[in-house]
């Protein structure tokens, strides 16, 4: 698996963008790309696409808005404790297992 990241940034987390043209912009994460280094999130990085009418899938066609992948490191994870974004870090607990914890505030990021 040589190339694939290991990203700090899970589905359905709460990121801000922090770079581009959505900068600024909340949403919750919709899909996680390692590999490419990349993430979906709902209603930013909306782009246009032609689509074919499919009347097997009762799919009519036209131009469609959809939510694009936006590059991993352009986003931040939201501080639950102060709604701020933040970076991440892991915190060992007693039992071995690793959570993920806001680098500001020192709060579990874990739901």
């Amino acid at each position: 698996m040589a190339g694939v990241k290991r990203s700090k940034i899970k589905k359905n987390d709460q990121v801000e963008i922090i770079a581009g043209r959505d900068k600024g912009k909340r949403g919750r994460v919709l899909e996680v790309a390692p590999a490419k280094g990349k993430i979906k999130i709902e209603g930013a990085g909306m782009i246009k696409r032609h689509q074919r009418a499919n009347p097997q899938s009762n799919r009519g066609g036209g131009i469609i808005e959809k939510e694009a992948f936006i590059d991993i490191s352009n986003v931040q994870l939201i501080d639950p404790q102060s709604g701020k974004p933040t970076r991440i870090k892991y915190h060992l607990e007693s039992d071995g297992s690793k959570t993920r914890v806001s680098a500001t505030s020192g709060d579990s990021i874990e739901k």
